[in-house]
């Protein structure tokens, strides 16, 4: 069962490992008189994970948007999965958008939609799937995800950590190349929100997924970018990752539209940067 979209084989080289899966290049928005963004740019590789950290108002969710193509930068070119986004209309970001999955801070699922109902609603409402295919996807995410035992059950019978992991579900039906974050663990207890770090962990490590998270959970940043999903004996387990692994979880640091900080989780810890430990600790 194949979700997404045919590719050219020139494509596909193109964004095979080591490639560039997302690029920004000298990207700036303001709305009226505010900057929000400010030349930024940056790339996220295939099957790597860009954190972006920040304080409130710091632009952070405004960069989600402009991968999405839900705005476009005054400025700067944003490229996705091979398309440049900021040039594209409406239908031909539709087919982009395909090829990727979004997770909101509060889950935002339909309320009056079963779980099942509810990860399986792009399939569908937007593929000619037959529904037996559909549903024995659905019952994989949710599988996936530790909750097939809900999968009729309203989103006002589960709790909020279970929410967030049908949101999680949904998001990666359409078996999407990109996942993107926003705020995944805000508002959850520390055990739960663990839980979601580690789907989403999973994730990028087991689904070869390339993500970019937007978050001020500093405990969940850190842990995301210095832990990997193994299969071992058949069983998925969350070990700390080797040096080479961590480092492939950048993060970027935004201040006032900025980009002020780049690197791995070590270098950011390590950066004698006033503004930089101010926020770190």
């Amino acid at each position: 069962m194949n979700l997404r979209t045919p590719r050219s084989p020139e494509l596909e080289e193109a964004l095979g490992p080591g490639a560039p899966i997302v690029v920004f290049d000298r990207v700036s928005l303001a709305f009226d008189d505010q900057v929000v963004l400010d030349q930024v740019s940056f790339t996220v590789i295939v099957g790597h994970t860009k954190i972006i950290l920040g304080a409130s108002g710091a632009g952070k969710s405004t960069i989600l948007k402009l991968v999405l193509g839900l705005i476009c930068p005054d400025s700067g070119v944003v490229w996705v999965n091979g398309e440049r986004v900021d040039q594209l209309s409406e239908a031909q970001l539709m087919a982009v958008r395909t090829d990727l999955g979004m997770v909101f801070q509060e889950g935002a699922l339909f309320d009056s939609l079963t779980v099942r109902e509810n990860v399986g609603y792009k399939l569908y409402e937007e593929t000619d799937l037959p529904l037996d295919d559909v549903n024995r996807r659905v019952e994989e995410v949710l599988g996936f995800v530790g909750l097939a035992e809900y999968i009729d059950r309203m989103p006002s019978e589960l709790s909020g950590g279970q929410r967030r992991r049908v949101a999680i579900a949904r998001a990666m039906a359409i078996k999407p190349r990109i996942l993107l974050y926003d705020e995944p663990t805000t508002g959850l207890d520390p055990i739960t929100g663990l839980s979601i770090d580690n789907e989403i962990i999973k994730l990028r490590d087991l689904e070869d997924v390339s993500s970019i998270l937007v978050t001020h959970q500093l405990r969940d940043a850190f842990y995301i970018a210095t832990h990997a999903a193994v299969r071992q004996d058949g069983q998925v387990t969350i070990v700390p990752a080797p040096p080479e692994k961590a480092d492939q979880a950048e993060f970027i640091m935004l201040r006032d539209g900025r980009i002020v900080f780049e690197g791995s989780a070590s270098e950011l810890r390590r950066s004698g940067d006033e503004y930089l430990r101010t926020f770190l600790s």
